[in-house]
């Protein structure tokens, strides 16, 4: 005798409730669930063996929803440990050369890099932003009109202003004179 098949729209209907419950106390993060359920919708369809019993239904179901919830978890992990070691690489690559070099010159660099973070951190978040444009991805005026959405005088007149600030941070920190 053939097992009757089951109607998979139904039955996930019947339990996505209790479903998604499962899957947010193991992922603990709502916006992974609707993914996590679709992998279970997608494997309770396209299972490899039927399931014989009706009534194992809902069990089966649980145990397919924890699965999936590991899965997307271990995906997640190798998501961030790809994207760790690609922003180390990205560091190793903007310090240069390794230290033995020129051990002075990476470490007064180092101390200047600090310093400007130091400095564009005390400054009002338009004004870094403006100088990072410019500097490190090397937009020119027009670009950071366009982007900004402002006129070209209106950013020669904020970078102006802004490196005045960054200038002043800077003294703060004794690492220019006030009067350049």
């Amino acid at each position: 005798m053939t097992p009757s098949p089951i109607d998979w729209q139904a039955a996930l209907a019947q339990h996505d409730r209790w479903l998604r419950t499962v899957a947010v106390a193991r992922l603990q993060e709502p916006q992974a669930v609707d993914e996590v359920m679709q992998e279970v919708a997608l494997a309770a369809v396209k299972q490899a063996a039927p399931l014989a019993d009706a009534g194992k239904v809902a069990p089966w179901l649980y145990r397919l929803t924890v699965r999936q919830a590991l899965l997307y978890r271990r995906k997640c992990g190798r998501r961030r440990r790809l994207a760790g070691r690609y922003a180390d690489q990205v560091e190793r690559q903007e310090r240069g050369p390794p230290a033995a070099a020129d051990p002075l010159g990476w470490l007064l660099a180092e101390e200047r890099r600090e310093l400007v973070r130091r400095a564009l951190a005390g400054l009002a978040p338009k004004d870094a932003e403006i100088l990072l444009l410019k500097y490190t991805e090397h937009w020119n005026y027009h670009q950071i009109a366009a982007h900004l959405g402002v006129s070209h005088a209106a950013v020669e007149a904020r970078l102006h202003r802004a490196r005045g600030r960054l200038r002043q941070e800077l003294a703060a920190l004794d690492v220019v004179e006030v009067g350049r």
